[in-house]
């Protein structure tokens, strides 16, 4: 069962970096629908938009699955339609968790899990590649990489759907949008003990871009078309069709 999130509600005399460890896994749902706005609305979308270009015999790759939020929302949309999906995770605790919850669905078949790196993992021919607030926990040199190799995976009319936290290019517009940010924690209980030692856990490990730089980079890969289809200030989601 799902927990309530107050990892940082006491004073730690010293933050370590966030990993997606198990004491955050029993935490997760109830810390990323506080932290994260229109989360759900964002998932249900994109299972939809995932189901609507998907490409029988070919595999939806979900890169930095978790627990399968995205996966349980995709199944309900295929309902009784066939499908293969790989999720990909480097935290085994997320993907215990995950194991746990497609048992109960009996869906084990349908959905291959993998506790790999996606920075290496070799992909096949896929009609749709989901990577939700995962590209922004990697090193900013092999993001283009990672997207290069999905670019060249995806099939003509396949689509990469895209959800990360961003920055604007403008200072003050960045800083109205993270102070919004934190107005909207503190409206989910989030103390600003809470909010200041999660801000230093994520130091360094979530590095996040501009739409602009997203934008961009996803161009000059050979995307065409690409529309941010969602956006709350300092989260935005992007759909990119080859």
């Amino acid at each position: 069962m799902n927990r309530e999130d107050s990892i940082y509600s006491h004073a730690q005399s010293s933050v370590a970096p966030f990993e997606f460890n198990d004491k955050v896994v029993q935490v997760f749902d109830d810390m990323i629908t506080r932290s994260v706005p229109l989360y759900r609305e964002s998932l249900c979308r994109q299972a939809q938009l995932a189901a609507h270009f998907y490409q029988q015999n070919s595999v939806l790759y979900d890169l930095g699955c978790s627990n399968g939020n995205f996966g349980l929302q995709f199944i309900e949309q295929m309902r009784s339609q066939s499908f293969k999906m790989v999720g990909i995770d480097t935290s085994q605790p997320m993907l215990d968790q995950y194991e746990r919850r497609l048992k109960k669905l009996n869906h084990s078949d349908n959905i291959v899990l993998c506790h790999q790196s996606i920075e290496e993992y070799p992909f096949k021919a896929t009609s749709v590649v989901v990577i939700n607030l995962t590209l922004q926990f990697l090193s900013l040199e092999v993001r283009t990489q990672l997207l290069q190799r999905v670019y060249d995976a995806l099939l003509p009319g396949g689509i990469l759907l895209l959800t990360e936290k961003v920055v604007h290019q403008d200072h003050k517009l960045s800083q109205l949008q993270q102070d919004w940010y934190y107005r909207f924690k503190k409206e989910n209980g989030y103390s600003q003990l809470e909010i200041s030692q999660k801000r230093d856990a994520l130091e360094n490990v979530l590095i996040p871009e501009t739409i602009e730089q997203h934008e961009t980079r996803i161009r000059q890969l050979g995307f065409q078309q690409i529309d941010v289809w969602l956006k709350w200030f300092n989260f935005a989601s992007l759909v990119c069709v080859k």
